[in-house]
């Protein structure tokens, strides 16, 4: 039996009749009803709703006037990924409607993919994704898009395990091509302790400054021996790109972004050179050293310069409500959206 959460008449925008290109939530909710598109597009798939008549995902995209023009199918278990949806109807007037929008889900643990989506997400822990055949297709499928409709008029979007994906792509056309594409990142992972479930403000700031220490000394270490100084270039050729993320403080998954920007301008008051201390650490990652330590190439890609970060300020009951994808689109969403500049660095 389909799922509720499936169908878009049930559990979609669907009142989202007169869209506005210039509003934030509703560009944000037409990114976020594209991505469930992928999901939905996969669980047709496995529940074989292949028929006109049964498929549930369609409406997730003819709602907003897209169509699927590529669907990227892992060549391990055949699952549906992703997916490159253009506009049916091109408003040569409008030049912040995006012409085409690159959208990858997160892990579905069913049987059909449980297996694959999993060790992926493993990967994503070691900082490996960037060197998974999964992403040179995804990255293959945005260059298309770009060549055809230029990056202006392209989005990347994803969610959790997906918006690590986009995230990737999306860093390295910036970093490699100057190229800054609009992106709409869903509950991104983060890979850190999960200090936002310390109530205690002051304790949690603490954690968080020894945490940017011990980052910071094992980066210095490592860097002295191994590097030349091209990641931090590579960081500041990041400054021209400003995601956006969307982050449930509740989410384990992602809530590391609150602390990662929000924290800043506490630590930057302390003085005695913390401030600095904790720029540096902002762009390294304790399990990035350790690995480049050994010789081994680790890509903490989900460190970024720039962002801004709309957090649900909203009760979430449990993790599944926390971490889903459709919490960004109900309509008594409470949310605060603040725009963060992390400082150049001149270590």
């Amino acid at each position: 039996m389909a799922s509720e959460r499936d169908n878009f008449d049930l559990s979609g925008p669907r009142n989202l009749h007169n869209l506005d290109w210039n509003d934030p939530s509703h560009r944000r909710i037409v990114a976020g009803a594209l991505v469930q598109a992928v999901y939905v597009l996969e669980r047709d798939r496995q529940e074989k709703r292949q028929s006109p008549q049964d498929a549930l995902a369609p409406a997730w995209w003819t709602f907003f006037h897209y169509n699927p023009v590529q669907i990227m199918v892992d060549k391990v278990e055949g699952s549906i990924f992703g997916a490159v949806f253009e506009r049916a109807e091109n408003e040569k007037h409008q030049t912040n409607i995006p012409r085409s929008v690159v959208a990858f889900r997160g892990s579905i643990l069913k049987p059909e993919t449980l297996r694959t989506d999993l060790k992926l997400d493993l990967v994503l822990i070691t900082n490996g994704l960037h060197k998974t055949p999964r992403f040179d297709f995804a990255l293959g499928a945005v260059r298309s898009a770009i060549a055809k409709h230029g990056h202006c008029k392209v989005w990347v979007a994803g969610h959790s395990l997906g918006a690590a994906f986009a995230m990737l792509a999306a860093r390295k056309l910036c970093e490699d091509e100057g190229l800054v594409l609009e992106s709409y990142l869903f509950n991104p992972p983060f890979a850190s302790a999960p200090l936002e479930r310390i109530k205690n403000e002051k304790v949690k700031l603490g954690f968080h400054v020894a945490h940017s220490f011990v980052t910071a000394g094992l980066a210095m270490a490592v860097i002295g021996k191994t590097q030349d100084g091209s990641d931090r270039d590579a960081f500041a050729a990041l400054s021209s790109w400003t995601p956006n993320l969307y982050v449930n403080p509740a989410d384990d998954i992602c809530s590391g972004y609150v602390g990662y920007f929000g924290n800043r301008e506490r630590i930057h008051g302390m003085g005695f050179g913390v401030g600095r201390i904790d720029d540096f650490a902002a762009r390294h990652s304790i399990n990035e050293s350790i690995m480049a330590a050994f010789g081994k190439e680790s890509k903490a890609s989900y460190l970024i310069p720039s962002a801004k970060l709309t957090l649900n300020l909203g009760p979430s009951p449990d993790f599944k409500r926390a971490h889903g994808i459709h919490q960004w689109w109900s309509p008594d969403l409470q949310f605060r959206c603040t725009l963060f500049r992390l400082p150049a660095s001149k270590t």
